[in-house]
């Protein structure tokens, strides 16, 4: 089990570091140069920089659910560039960086949302029932009271 979380966090942070590492490459080659995106560009470098390595620091919730945040808040913001332009610019689907993009973030995503499955899975009723069970033992129980 703690291979899987090991395997799905270091995919995670990779995708996050990708993504982070195109858009300060980006904004190396000149998105700098351009009034709000190139803040933004940095933003995205730095956040994904600090995002990548909590992945693999620190083993809580928060981590992969920055990673989907990071992921989702940045192909948001270049399909809006992409569509109906962001700040003044309009991007295209097209480009070897482009690529790299979506997909780094997409496994962010993807991945985030996986290491928050594995390691805390939802609670279903019968989660609810054995854990009552657990603490009736106990002489406290988590059912209501019936009244009528």
């Amino acid at each position: 089990m703690r291979t899987t979380r090991l395997l799905l966090r270091t995919l995670t942070a990779a995708g996050v570091l990708t993504s982070a590492w195109v858009h300060y490459k980006l904004w190396n080659d000149g998105f700098r140069e351009l009034p709000r995106i190139g803040p933004a560009f940095m933003v995205n470098a730095v956040a994904g920089l600090v995002i990548g390595l909590l992945l693999l620091a620190w083993w809580r919730w928060v981590p992969p659910l920055l990673a989907i945040g990071f992921g989702l808040s940045t192909l948001g913001a270049f399909v809006t560039s992409a569509t109906v332009g962001l700040w003044g610019v309009h991007e295209l689907w097209t480009g070897t960086w482009v690529t790299t993009a979506w997909v780094a973030e997409v496994v962010a995503v993807l991945g985030g949302a996986a290491v928050l499955l594995v390691e805390h899975p939802w609670r279903s009723a019968g989660w609810h029932q054995r854990r009552a069970g657990g603490r009736a033992q106990h002489g406290l129980s988590l059912r209501r009271a019936h009244v009528e």
